[in-house]
């Protein structure tokens, strides 16, 4: 079965990271959502009450198909600052695993810590000078360079979880759960 992690902190995008985990979900993959804080319990950047599975800490050592980051701010600072996430999709990407972000988490987390460079990717209008070395493509609302995913926003959710789960998945599995989404 494929397993993906969600990384969550305090100021995730609400929207984002719902949409993430219950398409994910939908689509049968294995998915663990872990709260970078040392608290299952975060708030997300609406205001939404979300409770992780586990801690990050309780998943360092595993290794998993994807990684798939929520925006939101301040969400992805939390993302980008934890040591331990970055450490986990360093190990993730040096495996060729998939790593994806949308909204500010293209620009914050992997444009700060490289993992876009020379790449083509996009993000959360206002950001993309956070998308270091990269090349930014604003007119798509998804963007796949290599293993890296990248997503624009909120309104685009839908897209992006769909895309991540066709790379995991594949197109067939995708159609089935995005004609029940009625998309």
């Amino acid at each position: 079965m494929t397993t993906v992690l969600v990384p969550i902190a305090n100021g995730s995008e609400d929207i984002e990271a719902i949409t993430i985990i219950d398409v994910l979900r939908r689509g049968g993959v294995d998915l663990t959502v872990a709260s970078v804080h040392e608290d299952k319990q975060v708030k997300a950047a609406n205001g939404t009450n979300l409770a992780a599975d586990v801690l990050l800490t309780d998943v360092a050592e595993q290794m998993f198909d994807a990684i798939v980051l929520p925006g939101g701010m301040p969400g992805a600072e939390h993302l980008r600052d934890s040591q331990l996430l970055i450490d986990m999709l360093e190990k993730h990407d040096i495996q060729d695993a998939l790593l994806a972000a949308i909204c500010a988490s293209p620009a914050v987390v992997f444009g700060t810590h490289g993992f876009v460079v020379d790449k083509q990717a996009t993000c959360y209008p206002g950001f993309e000078k956070g998308l270091t070395g990269a090349e930014y493509i604003a007119d798509q609302p998804v963007v796949m360079d290599g293993n890296v995913i990248t997503g624009q926003g909120p309104a685009m959710a839908m897209a992006f979880s769909l895309a991540v789960l066709a790379n995991l998945e594949g197109i067939e599995k995708t159609q089935d759960v995005a004609q029940g989404l009625l998309c």
